[in-house]
């Protein structure tokens, strides 16, 4: 197996159900390091059984967060890494029914363990740059639908993701759709339990 994987567990224990930290084996000497970024067979043998059909990278300064964002048309299972850097990855489960809903998992993404974070369909995320730059990737499931461009409020209350636990100041830099986003409404039906878009 080139990776061993974690399942990620909210405060209180529950796991989230399809959301995954990933470790890949790493195989370094003094010339540097290879490892198998991503591996079909291996996933698939572990039960990982995505499709990924787009690849995406992005390049963010310090005190960049961009997020909470979601697709409602097309939702997108993601498969993040980053590739030089280090951020704090946040994912907000919005599946309804789900014993996790409207709870958050965050991991910190670092360049030098090259661990990976999966987010499945059904989950908003977003992340906070920590070094004084970071090249992310990740591979999605389906294609990027403007049409279906969510999100929500990435400090809002009612999720209460704890930035100040990585960053003691937290003064983002966001772009204006990012600071426009609505609040989270628990009352809401966003996705189903399986990643499908039932809100309205």
């Amino acid at each position: 197996m080139s990776f061993s994987i974690h399942t990620c567990k909210s405060s209180d224990g529950t796991e989230f159900k399809g959301l995954y930290e990933i470790h890949p084996k790493l195989f370094g000497d003094n010339r540097g390091y290879f490892f198998e970024s991503y591996n079909e067979r291996d996933f698939f043998e572990a039960g990982l059984k995505m499709k990924f059909v787009q690849d995406n990278q992005s390049m963010s300064c310090k005190g960049v967060l961009r997020g909470l964002h979601f697709q409602t048309i097309h939702p997108q299972g993601k498969l993040v890494r980053t590739l030089q850097g280090r951020v704090y990855d946040v994912a907000v489960d919005l599946r309804c029914g789900s014993p996790t809903f409207g709870k958050y998992y965050g991991v910190i993404l670092d360049s030098e363990k090259q661990n990976m974070f999966y987010i499945p369909k059904g989950f908003a995320h977003g992340f906070f740059v920590l070094s004084e730059q970071a090249v992310s990737s990740y591979k999605c499931t389906d294609f990027y639908d403007p049409h279906g461009e969510s999100g929500l409020m990435w400090n809002d209350a009612a999720i209460g993701i704890d930035w100040k636990a990585v960053v003691p100041d937290v003064n983002p830099t966001l772009s204006e759709k990012d600071k426009n986003h609505p609040a989270f409404d628990k009352n809401k039906k966003y996705f189903d339990i399986n990643g499908i878009w039932i809100g309205k």
